[in-house]
């Protein structure tokens, strides 16, 4: 989430809105996407050829090293997938849009900014490296972040504007003013701090007339996030005129932002800023707009889900998980990040988002080559739950193998059909698929990747999976494979054992052997 031009306008008036803050010794509640596109973008790394994952991973793991040498205590939260209502879903293919353009400007040698396909794979696998505490959501972080921040009264450390808006008891830390990189230690002693700022919700409230913190929800709505858009909002601010206050000439940018803010702080509640709102729209949409007005200010109260249950016991309930009948297992896997948010989009909404990756704009998209694996997954979601069956997938009712993804054709985004595959009854049941033999699993995998257990054989055990998928990716790859691409395919498979054997000769761990022994063949 987030609302137009209300961080750029707040940073504007950072001496009156932001209190400097030599943080220590305190848990922290991160955003973790926020976290790993500010590191990602922020570290110099190389977006232009598939990835600078090693970089990346050093700089998650120095960034943590500074939490912990200032007795830090983080705990990152995750998006999930799309919420169930899929009401982002305008805002999503619009993020996506503009991700193909910033993708074609860094091919072609321009500038932009897009992650690299893996990218929150290698920052989930820095967390657990380090032991660090992080959960997934079911679907958007932001009220569960401001509801367990709440809980444990501590900051949070984000770049989403949102947190402009939630009432947090000790404040919004934005990640551009967060300067891990610089710690200093306090006068006579070896504690060390990171200098910070705290965003003042009541400095911020205080400015326009002593508003009442609770008009800010209705504020972001009106103002347009990521979950609202009404085109009728443009006959209310064309009607209303909005007062500026004492507005400088820095803050022309920031009209509606001021004027929204200003007409706002004279109405006591939200009750009576919203009958107010409605008077200068028709009377045939009133109802209509107030029901969404006041459905998207929702989004800024408090959380069903107590992320400290996880953190404390390891159990997570969100209802609206719960609601579906989903197995357990996956809800646990899905918490965990050992499934991705591409499951729950097509468990929940039988629709994935494949995200854009710098490449040949006039090729198809690299995930073309794996359009088979993605057909068996569908098949494997088609029987989850009851209740998903029983919602008759408004977008095709009468397909129900069809599942749809969005995807770049060309520099556009087009949403495809794709059917599932159909599997045998044994796989047909999600709830018992972690009931199947390892031996009955590893078959499903090897026919999925369309690779006989003969060629594995002679393979040392760590190095299996991927010599499959690479004999899939051969298989598969619609420009033709030469010699070289191979070798240095297998060439960087080698490269992490290598190094270890290389770095850690005393130390006896299989997997460079095995890595030594495959390099010598």
């Amino acid at each position: 989430m987030g609302i137009r031009g209300l961080m750029s306008f707040v940073e504007d008036h950072s001496n009156e809105f932001f209190i400097d803050l030599k943080l220590r010794d305190t848990k922290i509640i991160i955003d973790g996407y926020a976290l790993f596109h500010r590191l990602c973008f922020n570290s110099n790394l190389e977006l232009r050829f598939g990835g600078d994952y090693d970089s990346f991973a050093d700089v998650v793991q120095k960034f943590f090293e500074s939490l912990s040498a200032c007795n830090i205590c983080p705990y990152v939260v995750l998006d999930g997938g799309c919420d169930i209502s899929d009401k982002k879903l305008t805002t999503l293919k619009d993020r996506a849009r503009e991700k193909i353009q910033m993708a074609h400007s860094l091919s072609v040698g321009g500038g932009g900014y897009v992650c690299p396909l893996l990218i929150r794979e290698v920052f989930i696998q820095v967390l657990i490296k380090l032991q660090v505490c992080f959960v997934q959501c079911f679907s958007e972080a932001d009220r569960d972040i401001m509801t367990l921040a709440n809980h444990w009264n501590c900051p949070v450390l984000s770049s989403d504007s949102d947190f402009c808006i939630f009432d947090l008891k000790t404040g919004f830390c934005p990640l551009n003013s967060f300067q891990w990189r610089n710690m200093n230690s306090i006068k006579g002693t070896k504690d060390y701090y990171i200098p910070a700022k705290c965003f003042s919700l009541d400095a911020f409230c205080h400015h326009f007339s002593n508003m009442n913190k609770a008009l800010l929800p209705l504020f972001a709505v009106l103002c347009g996030n990521d979950h609202i858009n009404l085109p009728i909002m443009e006959t209310f601010l064309s009607k209303v005129r909005l007062p500026l206050g004492a507005a400088s000439s820095k803050g022309r940018r920031h009209h509606r932002v001021l004027g929204l803010l200003n007409w706002l702080s004279q109405f006591a509640d939200p009750t009576e800023a919203l009958d107010n709102v409605l008077k200068y729209l028709p009377k045939k949409n009133r109802e209509n707009v107030k029901e969404l007005l006041c459905c998207s200010m929702e989004e800024y109260q408090q959380s069903q889900v107590k992320l400290q249950d996880f953190f404390q016991y390891g159990t997570y309930a969100c209802p609206d998980a719960l609601n579906l009948g989903l197995p357990e297992w996956v809800l646990v896997a899905l918490a965990k990040g050992q499934l991705s948010p591409f499951i729950s989009d097509a468990l929940v909404l039988r629709r994935t988002i494949l995200h854009t990756q710098v490449e040949n704009m006039q090729q198809p998209n690299a995930h073309r080559i794996s359009l088979p694996i993605r057909k068996i997954i569908y098949g494997l979601l088609l029987n989850a739950s009851p209740h998903l069956e029983n919602m008759s997938w408004n977008a095709f009712p009468l397909q129900r193998l069809a599942f749809s993804e969005v995807e770049r054709i060309n520099k556009n985004i087009k949403t495809s059909i794709v059917d599932a595959v159909e599997l045998p009854m044994d796989h047909s049941d999600l709830s018992k698929l972690t009931e199947l033999s390892l031996a009955r699993r590893q078959i499903l995998l090897l026919e999925t990747l369309k690779v006989k257990q003969t060629v594995l054989d002679p393979i040392p055990t760590s190095l299996k999976l991927p010599i499959a998928v690479s004999c899939y990716w051969l298989q598969h790859t619609e420009a033709k494979a030469k010699l070289h691409h191979l070798q240095a395919l297998l060439l960087g498979m080698l490269m992490g054992p290598l190094h270890a054997i290389i770095n850690s000769p005393g130390i006896v761990d299989p997997a460079p052997r095995q890595a030594q022994c495959l390099a010598a063949r």
